[in-house]
């Protein structure tokens, strides 16, 4: 620096700084002013926070509530709210929720829907930036809950106008990482299922061996007058997540009814997604329709098993397999609920079917002698049924459930057990809709022939309407009359018939008791002990003796034919005719379907003259279960002769074989009976004693 210069001096400290304060004056007015005005406005919002009364939002929050719920909605107590956190938490005191308009006024179902003395909910801030909901609490204080259902479409838990399309959906909560309820009570009457519980409900975490804690729910009560258990567990709710699977094991008891299920919630707490397996036991599958809904038929005690998957409204139960009473049943099926009306879907089959288990679809409870699988109930049932001596069952239709439900089911039974009856398979494919069902085919294969037919029952009307039209074809007289002599069958032949009935009744004895239609059997041609035939016409000098001596030797059946006109459940015989190479026998009489009581008589003309001829009719009369065979007393009664009583078959085969099945005529014997009637070959006239001496050998 030059001499005698002066120094230049440092610029002050404060300098440096001057810039700063430069920045914040340098911006313009308006926005110094709006800063200040957000500040000043933040500081409201916080002030407010912090010291409002949220006491005075109950009155507005109950009203939108009862808008959108259609009933009355109020919180009586302190309404409380702590919004410092990352999980503000809101707490409700006396929430009071009312029933709809149309509840009853007066009884246990009155006056409240819910009543809550406190329920309190956390919810977290970040994670419902990317759209998940996760409640850290739920808790819920000494609720007293009354859910009401009058009708299919009117339930106190459905909200808004009435809609006869269901939907479907389950009860859809967010992740819950601590749900309590404590003391909680709970009504439920579903009138259109005919279910009642009452009982208690509670939640919360329990301390388990390895620390981690367990989430429980548990249920006790009465359902439908019956202890009601239920107890879910699950894994600890702590570290739950939307979309992680959570794993529950749930076990109820109601009545005589026991589930176990194991399996796991898709999303936690949405129960519109989840699979489990599933394991049923219970005395009927009917009593499953109040927890599920379902029309289900009455069986015998079953178990089943099988893998449960929910997806929205369809339900899949795949793999199943188990016991119905002595029978084992697997296949697969599945339920649509999101419909007016549930739909049901299966393909069935048993390996061994029991036969008397397949009574009880239609109302006839099970066998119950040793070795046989019935509940209490049908043992009593079936004590009944042996005291009046009934065979058909007079168990009622319950016709509201054949409405409430579609379905469609394919059944096959590839053996079937069934003592003293030549059964061997059975098929039917059953459909259901808008009330209507129809079983086409049902198919019953025998040893030697079928039975098929197609059943139709409309339960539309007040009193349900059954149509029926069974054909049996192929079949032999020898697998349906047992009677043998030193291993041989005392009658053999093919057998045909049919039987096309219409009644009216909500049970399988009324509709019989109402019925209209015909049945008729025709033998076409066989053979026959010759014994047997001579008893037809009570040849005492003849058939006794063979019978007694065990004689096994046989005449032809050149064709038998029973027909019967059945108006109002009497079955009247058209015609009864049995032509055998010895003695033609015709019958007469009825079948009281209603009383379940035979009348019938049959009397025998031998187309030979005896030593010893009786003109004695043989009786079949009682009960249809245990019919009386006798010989009518009063003296000998006069029969006309044989010539006549062939010429009397003509009409009724003419109308009979076609109804029959078609072609038959072409196979019976029968034609040869109508030629004979119409020649002059058989002119034998007998009377009450002949004294001619039969042929050798006849």
């Amino acid at each position: 620096m030059p001499e005698g210069s002066v120094p230049t001096p440092p610029p002050p400290p404060e300098a440096t700084a001057t810039p700063r304060r430069r920045s914040w004056r340098a911006l313009p007015r308006a926005a110094r002013w709006g800063i200040g005005a957000a500040l000043l406005i933040l500081a409201a919002i916080v002030a407010f926070i912090v010291w409002f009364d949220w006491n005075m939002l109950r009155g507005p929050v109950g009203r939108f509530a009862s808008t959108q719920l259609h009933r009355e909605v109020r919180i009586d107590g302190d309404l409380r709210v702590h919004p410092w956190s990352f999980s503000p938490k809101a707490e409700a005191y006396g929430l009071f929720v009312g029933q709809p308009d149309w509840a009853p006024k007066t009884g246990p179902q009155s006056g409240y829907m819910a009543r809550v003395d406190r329920v309190a909910v956390q919810i977290k801030l970040l994670p419902l930036l990317k759209g998940d909901v996760i409640l850290p609490l739920l808790a819920v204080d000494r609720p007293d809950v009354r859910l009401l259902r009058e009708a299919e479409d009117r339930a106190n838990w459905t909200f808004g106008a009435p809609s006869k399309k269901k939907d479907g959906k389950a009860l859809k909560l967010p992740a819950i990482q601590h749900f309590i309820i404590n003391e909680g009570k709970l009504r439920v009457e579903d009138k259109p299922r005919d279910v009642l519980f009452v009982g208690t409900v509670s939640s919360n975490e329990h301390a388990s061996g390895d620390g981690q804690g367990r989430f429980v729910l548990e249920g006790d009560g009465q359902y439908n007058r019956s202890p009601f258990v239920a107890r879910v567990t699950g894994g600890p709710l702590l570290n739950i997540t939307p979309n992680k699977p959570y794993p529950f094991d749930a076990r109820v008891s109601a009545g005589s009814t026991r589930i176990a299920a194991e399996g796991s919630i898709t999303k936690p707490f949405d129960l519109n997604r989840f699979e489990s397996n599933l394991t049923i036991a219970g005395s009927d599958l009917n009593r499953l329709y109040g927890l599920t809904g379902l029309t289900l038929p009455n069986t015998p005690p079953y178990r089943i098993s099988g893998h449960l998957v929910r997806k929205g409204g369809r339900f899949d139960f795949e793999k199943l397999n188990g016991r119905i009473g002595d029978s084992d049943v697997s296949g697969d099926l599945f339920v649509l609920v999101d419909r007016e009306r549930p739909y049901l879907e299966a393909d069935l089959k048993s390996k061994r079917l029991d036969f008397d288990d397949l009574g009880s679809l239609v109302g006839a409870a099970p066998a119950t002698g040793k070795g046989e699988t019935a509940s209490a109930g049908q043992k009593v049932e079936a004590g009944q049924r042996e005291a009046t001596g009934r065979l058909l069952p007079d168990a009622t239709l319950q016709v509201e459930r054949v409405r409430a439900m579609d379905a469609k089911v394919t059944y096959r039974a590839l053996a079937v057990n069934a003592p003293n009856f030549p059964l061997k398979k059975v098929r039917l494919d059953l459909t259901l809709d808008k009330g209507v069902l129809n079983m086409d085919p049902i198919a019953f294969t025998f040893s030697r022939g079928d039975l098929a037919g197609k059943v139709r029952l409309d339960a539309r009307p007040a009193t349900p309407i059954t149509d029926l039209d069974l054909r049996l074809t192929n079949a032999k007289l020898e697998d349906f009359i047992p009677l043998k002599t030193d291993g041989k069958p005392a009658i053999e032949g093919g057998i045909v018939a049919r039987a096309k009935l219409r009644g009216t009744g909500n049970s399988v004895h009324r509709a019989a008791a109402s019925s209209n239609g015909t049945v008729t059997l025709v033998a076409p041609k066989g053979q026959v002990r010759q014994a047997f035939a001579e008893l037809l016409g009570v040849n005492a000098s003849k058939g006794l003796l063979m019978l007694l001596s065990k004689d096994t030797k046989e005449t032809s059946l050149r064709c038998a034919v029973a027909s019967f006109d059945v108006k109002n459940g009497v079955m009247r015989t058209d015609k009864i005719v049995a032509d055998t190479g010895v003695v033609l026998a015709k019958g007469e009489g009825t079948i009281d379907l209603e009383k379940e009581r035979l009348d019938l008589k049959i009397e025998g003309d031998s187309k030979k003259p005896r030593l010893v001829r009786l003109f004695i009719p043989i009786e079949i009369k009682g009960p249809l279960g245990a019919p009386r065979i006798g010989l009518q007393t009063g003296g000998a009664i006069a029969q006309g002769g044989v010539a006549a009583a062939l010429g009397s078959l003509l009409n009724p085969l003419a109308a009979i074989l076609p109804f029959v099945t078609p072609g038959l005529e072409k196979d019976a014997d029968c034609a040869s009976l109508v030629a004979e009637a119409r020649g002059d070959g058989v002119a034998v006239r007998t009377t009450q004693t002949t004294q001619a001496a039969p042929k050798k050998g006849k």
